[in-house]
């Protein structure tokens, strides 16, 4: 187990490297830079562009330099701690994120939880009582989730609880919060506004794995070795907890290298409908306005916890799954 764990290490990081220098190519693809998409803007407003100012910005900005040197001077930087500079914003990439990745985060992991701790009840009901009315209208809820789109239900809730109950329900926070240190009334705050993106986003999601949790159990529920166990009068309950159920969450476990960039990410259309304060709309906006740094750093963030995520549905497989081995080789 460890000498596997010290490979996959090993390998990570020639592959972060890789996937480093891809992301400042792509970045660098769309042509011009920031202070291309900056002198048009100015310009679309009736602006007025000073030369020397724009010819002082890139030397300050290193857009002078050849691409190979700033790809360098940005990798060396994430390396120690110094993830760049956002144009857009003016400040260091550490100050612009903020409190934006910790609220991405608790928007994206109790998302998750809901997802969870709905769908794995319902999808084992619906496997275990096939064909039941029970069954038929979880089963009907849960396509109904999966053609609902996110953005049209954060839409729908917006326009009821304006004209029904006459509030806005976007936001994470009260108005008067925003930018604000934290409190505990500031903490108040969020949690009462969390439930909503917390519902919208995590709908489809939700649907999704009750579909597959049912799909998976039921596959696993017609193997001989349940039969056998049946037949032995083992318990209902354990003859399903102990290896169907188990086997049968296989693909939650494997999609943790999905999970944890999608932690960070968040639900960027949703964001922008509800006005969540979250990292999807700042990274959309980054890449519109080719703020590469900023651009740079989050896509660089979402390919390491990948990669992590990755490994820990690897480890997390082998705990889970009995047949699933680490080690190479035939056992005889």
């Amino acid at each position: 187990m460890i000498r596997y764990v010290i490979q996959r290490l090993l390998i990570m990081i020639p592959t972060l490297i890789a996937i480093s220098a891809i992301v400042f190519i792509l970045i660098q693809l769309p042509p011009g830079d920031y202070l291309d998409s900056y002198i048009a803007e100015l310009q679309s407003q009736g602006e007025k562009v000073d030369p020397k100012k724009i010819k002082f910005l890139r030397e300050q900005y290193g857009f002078d330099k050849p691409l190979i040197e700033q790809y360098f001077v940005w990798a060396i930087g994430m390396l120690q701690g110094d993830f760049g500079y956002s144009f857009e914003y003016g400040l260091p990439v550490t100050d612009v994120v903020g409190d934006r990745v910790f609220l991405t985060f608790l928007v994206s992991v109790t998302t998750i939880a809901f997802a969870w701790i709905v769908s794995f009840p319902i999808g084992v009901y619906s496997a275990t009582h096939q064909y039941s009315w029970g069954d038929y209208g979880l089963t009907f809820l849960g396509f109904l989730g999966l053609a609902t789109p996110n953005f049209l239900l954060a839409l729908v809730l917006l326009y009821f609880a304006n004209v029904v109950f006459g509030t806005s329900i976007g936001g994470l926070m009260d108005p008067e919060y925003i930018d604000q240190p934290w409190s505990f009334d500031k903490v108040l705050s969020v949690l009462e506004h969390l439930w909503i993106p917390v519902v919208v986003i995590g709908t489809a999601g939700t649907a999704e794995m009750i579909r597959r949790v049912r799909a998976n159990l039921l596959d696993e529920l017609q193997k001989q070795y349940v039969i056998t166990a049946r037949a032995k009068g083992l318990a209902p309950t354990k003859v399903i907890l102990k290896y169907p159920l188990r086997v049968a969450l296989n693909f939650f476990v494997s999609d943790v290298g999905s999970l944890l960039p999608g932690v960070i990410s968040g639900s960027a259309i949703v964001s922008v409908v509800l006005s969540l304060p979250t990292t999807g709309p700042m990274l959309l906006e980054s890449l519109r306005s080719q703020d590469m740094y900023l651009a740079g750093s989050f896509l660089m963030l979402l390919a390491t916890l990948t990669v992590i995520g990755v490994l820990i549905s690897d480890l997390a497989l082998a705990a889970l799954d009995p047949r699933i081995r680490l080690e190479g080789g035939i056992t005889r």
